[in-house]
């Protein structure tokens, strides 16, 4: 479906969080000399709408970004990820390749509840066709073969293709519904030593068994190995009425209050911005750690962060959303993307507890979280057996999770928690 899109320094932002009543939040506008995107709100924005992110209040001006190539606060989510760019030099040939084009290019399936639209009157986005369905999967997998091989894709076979449906990422994506659901689905990279999308499916479903929220995930088998589709966090109902929720990434959450990019940074902005009704943020705070640990365990050390998001609600409250992109990275690098603890990003246990009052922990509190988050890590085979993982690509990845570095801090918490349940009872005995 041809775009009516003519090169332009200006767009506007568009509110969708009811799709059938779009609102114009307000300008947008290329910054040659930045290669950046500054955003102005509209005035009826300033009157009724909020700010988009700590670093965009509502105030009449032209908000520019802090770093070069980049939008301003919260508009940076809105721009596709690595593979969504390359969807729209390859698919959509735009007649110039600036961050601009790209923000619209993102299209209307973008993450988050964010539109970008060539009028301040209407909200007309980059045109796309229905979202394909289950039953279009090889044909999205042999759309995505030629992209990689630079081979051209027919017009008519370009909805298939979704550039904007998630945060930073380079695999290989689309966009699928299901029952009336959207669905994220991701595929294998070329060269990926493992079946990377069911490891993923695994890996998440193991997460989900140590107390962490996870997008809901669903394997699907193809010809040669799987995809995986992942549940959108960012919508709510189903159909083209489905809510769409305001998210912003780690990156531009913690970047816009101007904290270094950390765990133990994300858990106080949570503290600070989640609801206080039962204990929200404390709940939040906790789990937060878990994902932590469960990442270092895991050898997850692509856990950068764009690879956590947060979500606001109506009261502009910010929640943080299931865990997704999880699954052993498969390099034994020993550090993780972001801030742990007093030790840098350090992948050790010492390091993790070492901040355990930022996550509203003591430190006993934190190691009785990292021994559960241990003892679900320790079943990882079996699950991922269970999960249909083959036992070759368990083996390539057990010389990573299950080498001295990991095995010997997860034997020793698994071992400290055995201690703890034996010498708990004698001590109550003690006392009577």
């Amino acid at each position: 479906m041809s775009s009516p899109y003519q090169v332009t320094d200006e767009l506007y932002l568009w509110w969708l969080g009811q799709p059938r009543t779009p609102v114009l939040i307000g300008a947008l506008r290329l910054l040659h000399a930045s290669r950046g995107v500054s955003l102005q709100y509209a005035g009826g924005w300033l009157r009724n709408g909020f700010a988009l992110s700590e670093d965009l209040p509502l105030t009449d001006i032209e908000h520019r970004p802090v770093e070069r190539d980049t939008a301003a606060g919260a508009v940076d989510d809105a721009r596709p990820d690595r593979w969504g760019e390359r969807v729209v030099r390859f698919v959509d040939k735009p007649p110039r390749l600036s961050l601009l084009e790209y923000l619209y290019f993102a299209g209307d399936g973008r993450f988050g509840a964010l539109g970008v639209s060539l009028s301040d009157q209407t909200y007309s986005p980059h045109p796309t066709g229905p979202l394909p369905s289950l039953r279009d999967v090889d044909e999205i997998h042999e759309l995505v073969r030629k992209l990689l091989d630079n081979e051209p894709v027919p017009e008519a076979k370009r909805r298939l293709i979704a550039p904007g449906a998630t945060l930073g990422g380079a695999r290989p994506k689309g966009l699928i519904e299901i029952d009336g659901a959207q669905l994220v689905l991701k595929f294998a990279e070329p060269g990926d030593p493992t079946d990377a999308p069911l490891v993923e499916h695994a890996s998440m479903s193991l997460a989900a068994k140590a107390g962490i929220r996870v997008a809901p995930t669903r394997p699907i088998r193809l010809v040669d190995g799987h995809a995986v589709a992942v549940l959108r966090f960012d919508r709510q109902g189903t159909g083209p009425d489905a809510s769409r929720l305001h998210a912003q990434s780690a990156h531009v959450a913690l970047r816009a209050e101007g904290s270094p990019l950390g765990y133990p940074e994300l858990a106080q902005l949570l503290r600070r911005r989640a609801p206080v009704q039962q204990d929200a943020a404390k709940a939040q705070m906790r789990e937060l750690f878990r994902r932590m640990v469960f990442n270092m365990l895991i050898d997850n050390t692509d856990d950068h962060e764009k690879n956590h998001a947060l979500l606001m609600d109506d009261a502009q409250h910010l929640l943080l959303a299931p865990a997704f992109d999880v699954l052993p990275a498969g390099q034994g690098l020993g550090y993780q993307q972001m801030r742990v603890g007093r030790h840098g990003a350090d992948s050790t246990i010492e390091n993790a507890v070492s901040e355990a009052a930022l996550f509203g922990l003591s430190s006993d509190q934190a190691r009785a979280e990292a021994v559960q988050v241990a003892r679900v890590c320790g079943q990882w085979k079996s699950h991922f057996a269970d999960a249909g993982v083959s036992g070759a690509d368990i083996e390539y990845l057990a010389q990573f999770i299950d080498r001295d570095f990991l095995l010997v801090q997860r034997n020793d918490l698994i071992a400290s928690g055995a201690r703890r349940a034996t010498v708990s009872p004698r001590k109550k005995t003690s006392t009577r």
